[in-house]
């Protein structure tokens, strides 16, 4: 195996151990980003200079026999969303194309704190609200698995870079799928946070200079080529700051000691009565029978309690506010365009009328304090239905998606799934905004492929506040069932 595609938990041993040096280890990254990233434009910005002196540092202090930390002299990238001292930090937006912050986001600076070299900040959707991977600053990212496919998003540069081997690991963010939808197209794991145990300052939008609006749905997670990597990063990330007083100081369940036989998993092929597409519930179908095979407790179940439309158009209602009111520079029409609606022109068409997840966004403009309340409060209500049916549950299974990826095309255009058109938003992110809306962390991980061999994931949700217990759950399966595997060419 090309030493690219070793995992960050082993690429930290190996240069512990002397077996590599954290500068053969860079050159050998950069120069899988030399030969690759012409083609698949998931590395936005490069900072070799300052990461080969990292690199240097590195191996002169363990020569001293000093550790830095989890990550010593491991090569990683970060979502350009994340602000990044003295490194460009463009969040994929016009007016950002030139802004160089003089501050680490926290959970960048907490990455740098355990010894992590950050070789490159990777491309993503224009403030991070489309599930494909284009800006006017850095253009458009490819799925290594077919380039004129999408690698999702917004986090589709990343999850580019780690499926090719042009990265072992990933700092992204997820508002509505942005961390998942990736990892599901490109083959890879990816993981969103419990809402609040990662700070999220430092990360775009908001944008700079203007107060912090977004204090709901957006976590902060990874994306990696194993379980292992995501337990290793969150075990950096986590916890409270006194920077942003609403992370809580939570001591996490670090694993759990029941064997996969005890395990009790519901699952559901869909929720909403949200189609899926048939190959999509085929390997989710077949991923069950493996878990019932090797001894897990699987029941098909749903949240009966749980109303899937008045979720979808409340996370609609309540993000919409929050983003908009994220900077006043942007503007109603910039909104629209930003989270990918496109539908709105000089009318509303009646079928997004009829998508609740649409509709949420359209009720949310012009903000209002009182409507912003009304619908926070239903969020509570919903969260604590959903709470409650986990409560019975160790995991929980479900799509990812309707669709897995799907070729280039305009943002907000119609996706026909199983012969039924689907609105641009609900087609990709109806799944995943779910657990956004509700704070519940989830994993994802590779389950199959199509028959034209373009990955399928799903989502392993987990109880609010046990991600390392999630995580645990979700690498006992991944260890049976569920492997990375690597494009071919690279």
């Amino acid at each position: 195996m090309s030493i690219v595609f070793a995992t960050a938990s082993q690429l930290a041993q190996m240069i512990r151990d002397k077996k590599v040096s954290a500068v053969e280890v860079l050159d050998a990254y950069l120069e899988q980003i030399d030969k690759h990233n012409v083609r698949l434009n998931a590395i936005a910005t490069l900072d070799v200079e300052r990461a080969r002196t990292r690199a240097i540092e590195a191996d002169e202090a363990l020569a001293r026999g000093e550790n830095c930390g989890v990550l010593h002299g491991v090569p990683i990238t970060i979502k350009d969303t994340f602000e990044t001292a003295g490194l460009l930090t463009t969040a994929g937006y016009k007016s950002l194309k030139n802004y160089v912050p003089q501050q680490d986001a926290i959970a960048v600076e907490r990455l740098r704190s355990a010894g992590a070299v950050i070789m490159a900040k990777t491309n993503c959707a224009s403030l991070a609200a489309d599930h494909q991977t284009n800006n006017s600053v850095f253009g458009r990212t490819n799925n290594p698995w077919n380039l004129d496919y999408i690698p999702g998003g917004s986090t589709g540069g990343g999850a580019a870079a780690v499926a090719a081997g042009l990265s072992p690991l990933e700092l992204g963010s997820d508002g509505g799928g942005s961390i998942r939808q990736p990892a599901h197209c490109c083959g890879i794991y990816g993981f969103k946070a419990t809402d609040r145990l990662v700070p999220s300052l430092g990360h775009l939008p908001e944008l700079p200079g203007y107060p912090k609006s977004i204090r709901h749905v957006l976590a902060i997670g990874t994306l990696a080529r194993c379980v292992e990597d995501l337990q290793l990063c969150l075990s950096v990330i986590a916890g409270a700051d006194s920077r942003q007083p609403e992370i809580p100081p939570v001591t996490l369940k670090t694993s759990t000691k029941k064997p996969l036989s005890s395990l009790r998993i519901a699952w559901t092929p869909e929720l909403g009565n949200l189609t899926v597409d048939k190959e999509i519930k085929l390997a989710l179908t077949n991923f069950v029978t493996q878990l019932i095979e090797a001894g897990c407790q699987v029941e098909q179940q749903i949240p009966k309690e749980f109303d899937c439309d008045l979720a979808w158009q409340t996370y609609g209602e309540s993000y919409g506010q929050e983003i908009l009111a994220a900077s006043p520079t942007i503007t109603w029409d910039n909104i629209m365009q930003t989270l990918k609606m496109n539908y709105y022109k000089t009318r509303v068409d009646r079928q997004y009328k009829d998508s609740p997840l649409e509709r949420g966004f359209l009720k949310a403009f012009p903000t209002d304090f009182k409507k912003y309340m009304k619908a926070l409060t239903i969020r509570d209500r919903l969260v604590a239905q959903m709470d409650n049916f986990l409560a019975d549950w160790d995991a929980y299974l479900c799509p990812v998606s309707s669709i897995t990826a799907f070729p280039h095309q305009p943002k907000g255009k119609p996706i026909e799934v199983n012969k039924i058109k689907l609105p641009y938003t609900t087609a990709c992110g109806g799944y995943a905004t779910l657990f956004n809306f509700t704070g519940h962390p989830v994993v994802v991980i590779p389950i199959g492929k199509t028959q034209a061999g373009l990955p399928i994931g799903v989502q392993i949700v987990g109880k609010r506040w046990q991600d390392r217990l999630l995580l645990a759950i979700a690498q006992k399966i991944g260890q049976t069932i569920g492997k990375f595997t690597q494009p071919s060419g690279y």
